[in-house]
C-alpha cells in the first residue's frame, strides 16, 4: 500500500471515528438532517416539506449526496478524491448488502431501505457523475453540463420519485429537466467559489464563441462579452427549467419538485443583475424563501 493510500485511509477513519462519536449524541437520521442543514440549506428547506411518509429518506438522499459533493472541495490532490470516492463506492455496495459501515449516512440509508425500494444505480450515477467531474475537470461544452447534471442531480429526484412510490414518464422527465436545470443553475452560482480557486466551469465552447478567456472569468472583467457567456448558459438552464414545471403535472411529485421555486428566484436575480454572478447580491440569502416553499405547497401552483 502507498503512503498517499495510507494517508486517504487514516483520512477516512479519522472520519468514521467522528462520525462514530457525534452519533452518540444524535441518531443517524438527526445526523442526516443536521449535514443537509448545514451544507445545502435550500434543499433542506425543500424537504422538511416533503410529505411525512418520504421524509426521511429524502434526509437520507440528500446527506448521501452531501458526502460525495463535498469531497472535491475537501481536497487538493485528484488522487486523494479518487480514493475518497472509491469509498463511498465500497459504503454504498455495504449498504445495498445489509451490512453497512458504522458511519451515520450508511446506516440511516440502510435503514431507508428497509422501507422503501430505491435503484442502487442511481446511487452510483452520483458518485460516477463527481468522479468524471473531478477527473476532467473542464466542460468542453453545455451538453456535457447537461449530461453531468443529469447523473449528478436528476438521480437526486429519480430516487425522490421511487420513495414516493411514483412510476409514471411525465414526472420522470420532469425530474430530468429539473435535474438538469438545477445542475447548470448550481455551476452558475459556483462560479465566483471555483474562481477563488483558478478553476473554470464554463463550457468551453461558448466561452470560445463569445471570444471570452478564462482569465477574464477568474479576474472578474466587467465586459458585455462574459455577461453574455451568462446569458447563454443560463437560458438552457431557463429552458430545462420551463420544460420542468411543463411536465409537473402529476399531483404527487409537485411538492417532490419545490426546488423550482429557489431556481427561477436565482434566475430572476441574475436577469435584474445583467447575469452579473459576481454581485454581492447573490451571496445574500432570501429570508422569504421558507414562506415561499410553503406557499408553493399548499397552493400547488407553479409560475406555468
Amino acid at each position: 500500500m502507498t503512503t498517499l493510500s495510507l494517508l486517504v485511509n487514516k483520512s477516512i477513519v479519522r472520519q468514521c471515528f467522528r462520525c462514530m462519536t457525534t452519533m452518540k449524541k444524535q441518531s443517524p437520521g438527526e445526523y442526516c438532517l443536521e449535514l443537509v442543514r448545514k451544507n445545502d440549506y435550500e434543499n433542506f428547506l425543500c424537504t422538511l416539506l416533503l410529505p411525512k411518509n418520504i421524509k426521511a429518506a429524502g434526509f437520507a438522499i440528500r446527506a448521501f449526496n452531501v458526502e460525495i459533493a463535498q469531497v472535491e472541495d475537501q481536497v487538493t490532490m485528484k488522487h486523494v478524491g479518487q480514493m475518497r470516492l472509491q469509498f463511498w463506492k465500497e459504503t454504498l455496495n455495504s449498504i445495498y448488502d445489509g451490512l453497512p459501515s458504522k458511519t451515520p449516512v450508511a446506516i440511516e440509508l440502510h435503514r431507508i431501505l428497509q422501507k422503501h425500494k430505491l435503484s442502487k444505480r442511481y446511487f452510483k450515477r452520483l458518485i460516477e457523475a463527481r468522479l468524471d467531474k473531478l477527473e476532467k475537470s473542464i466542460f468542453p461544452n453545455i451538453q456535457a453540463i447537461e449530461n453531468y447534471s443529469e447523473n449528478a442531480v436528476s438521480s437526486i429526484y429519480y430516487l425522490l420519485l421511487e420513495a414516493n412510490g411514483i412510476k409514471n414518464i411525465n414526472a420522470d422527465h420532469a425530474a430530468s429537466h429539473l435535474g438538469k436545470a438545477h445542475g447548470i443553475i448550481t455551476l452558475i452560482r459556483s462560479i465566483p467559489y471555483h474562481a477563488q480557486k483558478r478553476v473554470i466551469i464554463l463550457p468551453q465552447d461558448i466561452l470560445m464563441k463569445h471570444n471570452v478567456s478564462s482569465e477574464a472569468i477568474l479576474r472578474n472583467v466587467k465586459t458585455t462579452a462574459v455577461n453574455d457567456v451568462i446569458f447563454e448558459v443560463a437560458s438552457c438552464a431557463k429552458q430545462h427549467l420551463d420544460e420542468a414545471i411543463l411536465l409537473n403535472t402529476f399531483k404527487k411529485s409537485k411538492v417532490i419538485f419545490l426546488p423550482i421555486v429557489f431556481l427561477e428566484n436565482y434566475l430572476e436575480e441574475l436577469r435584474r443583475t445583467d447575469f452579473d454572478v459576481f454581485h454581492p447580491q447573490h451571496a445574500k440569502r432570501n429570508g422569504f424563501l421558507p414562506l415561499q416553499l410553503l406557499w408553493k405547497k399548499i397552493t400547488d401552483k407553479f409560475s406555468k
